[in-house]
């Protein structure tokens, strides 16, 4: 629930709707007061907006979620902007006054952090951004233990590209390498960050697509080469892929044993059946609850190796890829 204002906008454009705060907490409140969310939902990352918002009725967001066991977090990312001497590639920044924005955010109730850069395959990657997005990464996250809040590691690579599953793979390789250097570095305790990494895929623009089988089997390889077991969670990112597609991949990585809790942290592959279902219309919030609840539920049987994808609506089978994609 962390995009920008800009990015919000986007999404109740898609549903007709202007972007203004109120339309913003109508919708943000539909989905932290979701009955039973809290049963296959552990965490919510916040916009700053909503972190100090209140709902509709006036109770505070944050502790709507804490009511339902579910843990708020806080993305502390200014995002992304040109990375000068690349290869038109960008770094993220939100480095500067960051220990004190933390320290704040932990007073307002946030217990984790989230901090998205980027790498490109079309573009290089450059060894130059690839360096910068894990400094990047490694610095947000000593900061953020530093003030208390866990802090979710999150190195996506893009879809854009028509490359194969093999050059993903080649390319997180080398992303996830310098990745945990240079978290070590900095002194990061690996038993206190959760990854947040995309899934090893084929370009979205790939004539050759991939089996969620192939997806696991590729991404798990990582995974084991990569990730020190003491990372607890890997918590993957769907990055525009259709919401039955994101649980699918999922649940084929769940079919065997694994060190770490392999699970999901999605935006629009929970989402966006239950945004166009609410329409922007008070009637419409049970519904899209309800279509909410579906979704989640879906993906926790997922992370447990049990979803099977039976009875999927058309509107969760539709790719959600759009190029060059900024929040």
């Amino acid at each position: 629930m962390d995009e920008s204002n800009a990015t919000c906008g986007k999404r109740l454009a898609s549903i007709g709707l202007e972007n203004t705060e109120a339309n913003r907490q109508a919708y943000r409140t539909l989905l932290v007061s979701a009955p039973g969310l809290g049963q296959y939902i552990s965490g919510a990352i916040l916009f700053e907006e909503t972190l100090y918002q209140s709902t509709v009725d006036g109770k505070k967001m944050v502790d709507v979620l804490v009511e339902q066991k579910i843990v708020p977090g806080i993305k502390v990312d200014k995002g992304l902007v040109p990375l000068a001497g690349s290869n038109n590639e960008s770094w993220c920044q939100g480095l500067d006054g960051l220990a004190s924005r933390s320290a704040a955010y932990y007073q307002q109730g946030a217990r984790f952090a989230k901090w998205r850069t980027v790498v490109s395959i079309p573009n290089g990657p450059s060894a130059l951004a690839v360096k910068e997005a894990a400094w990047g990464l490694a610095r947000y996250a000593a900061i953020s233990q530093d003030n208390g809040l866990v802090p979710i590691v999150e190195p996506e690579i893009l879809l854009d590209g028509d490359h194969g599953i093999d050059r993903t793979f080649e390319v997180a390789r080398k992303v996830w390498a310098e990745v945990f250097f240079y978290l070590a570095e900095n002194n990061v305790m690996f038993e206190g960050i959760l990854l947040k990494p995309s899934m090893v895929t084929p370009g979205a623009e790939c004539k050759e697509k991939a089996t969620p089988e192939q997806v696991a089997a590729y991404t798990l390889k990582l995974l084991r080469t990569r990730i020190p077991p003491s990372v607890p969670g890997i918590m993957f990112l769907s990055g525009g892929q259709s919401e039955v597609e994101a649980t699918l991949n999922l649940n084929a990585m769940n079919q065997q044993p694994n060190p770490w809790h392999v699970s999901f942290s999605y935006a629009r592959a929970l989402q966006n059946t239950c945004l166009k279902t609410w329409g922007g219309r008070p009637q419409n919030v049970k519904a899209a609850q309800d279509t909410l609840l579906v979704r989640a539920k879906a993906n926790s049987l997922a992370q447990l190796g049990k979803y099977t994808g039976e009875g999927e609506s058309e509107e969760a089978k539709k790719g959600m890829f759009v190029k060059g994609y900024v929040y």
